[in-house]
């Protein structure tokens, strides 16, 4: 399971071999002992993940770049100073902060690049939700974050997505899953943001149903039937 994914959490391990959690705790201590695994705050990451593709920011940021760079102008226009926006994790939403960096905002976000950003704005309010920091996708993730997450309220989610199909959005990491649910709970408005390589390929854990999107900001090679589909589905769809 460690080879699939760079973060197993207790719960996931809990259902996926039918143990109980105080059983699992013991055989993780086992497999840290000898080296397989390393313990972390609600689960366990491989000693030497093996950056098997799923997800890597340096990897991902070079992929699309002039259609996320047309992604991120237009989406920035979305945001009126003066209000709290939650920026998730991701490539395209680290060009969205780019662009919002001359605004007036409270940013909340679990993304070091994205912190890294907008840390010297004196413009911009910066909160960081903590929690397990993924080196990979260089992302603070797992319970601690989601119960930052639920502490607070947002006008605004900005999020980027790794799939997107008529059964909804989708992603193949779950830890990253469970925070972005929780900043979907949270935010008065949610806006997505995929460039269209993301739409029509599946991915293994689902996030949220299509409705649950207010608006979809896309590149203009977005196939025309996703656009009906989420247009059908009461979802404003933008193409940069």
């Amino acid at each position: 399971m460690l080879e699939a994914k760079d973060f197993l959490d207790l719960e996931t391990l809990c259902r996926e071999l039918d143990a109980s959690e105080s059983s699992v705790r013991r055989d993780l201590a086992v497999l840290e002992a000898e080296s397989v695994l390393k313990r972390v705050y609600g689960g366990a990451v491989p000693v030497h993940p093996a950056g098997n593709g799923t997800f890597d920011f340096t990897v991902e940021s070079g992929r699309f770049s002039d259609e996320k760079s047309r992604i991120a102008r237009l989406t920035a226009g979305l945001i009126e100073d003066g209000q709290t926006v939650i920026l998730d994790g991701g490539s395209t939403v680290a060009a969205v902060a780019g662009e919002l960096a001359g605004k007036s905002l409270h940013i909340v976000t679990n993304s070091l690049p994205i912190a890294e950003t907008l840390e010297a704005r004196r413009n911009i309010e910066l909160t960081l939700t903590g929690g397990y920091l993924d080196p990979r996708i260089r992302v603070m993730l797992g319970p601690l974050c989601e119960q930052m997450l639920g502490l607070i309220r947002a006008d605004v989610l900005i999020m980027g997505i790794g799939s997107v199909t008529e059964a909804g959005f989708s992603n193949n990491n779950t830890l990253v899953v469970g925070s972005e649910q929780k900043m979907i709970e949270i935010a008065s408005r949610v806006i997505i943001v995929a460039d269209h390589s993301k739409f029509g390929r599946g991915a293994m854990v689902p996030v949220a149903p299509l409705e649950d999107a207010d608006t979809v900001v896309s590149d203009s090679e977005l196939d025309g039937e996703y656009v009906e589909l989420l247009r059908g589905k009461g979802i404003e769809v933008l193409l940069a």
